[in-house]
């Protein structure tokens, strides 16, 4: 369970750094967007991580 709770974060963490790595590079015309996506997909992986944190503590609760 504990290696499985590691491979989630590790996985988070990877799309969360790819995401911003990717966020960075784009035509001229585009970059005035991207500062608005790429706050909006931040505090969804911000959101997604809470919840999953806490969703992965009640199942490990529970179970």
């Amino acid at each position: 369970m504990i290696i499985s709770i590691i491979l989630v974060c590790v996985i988070m963490i990877a799309a969360l750094i790819a995401t911003l790595a990717l966020g960075g590079k784009s035509d001229e015309h585009y970059s005035r967007a991207t500062k608005g996506n790429l706050t909006r997909l931040t505090w969804i992986y911000v959101i997604l991580g809470v919840g999953l944190t806490i969703g992965v503590g009640v199942y490990i609760i529970i179970v």
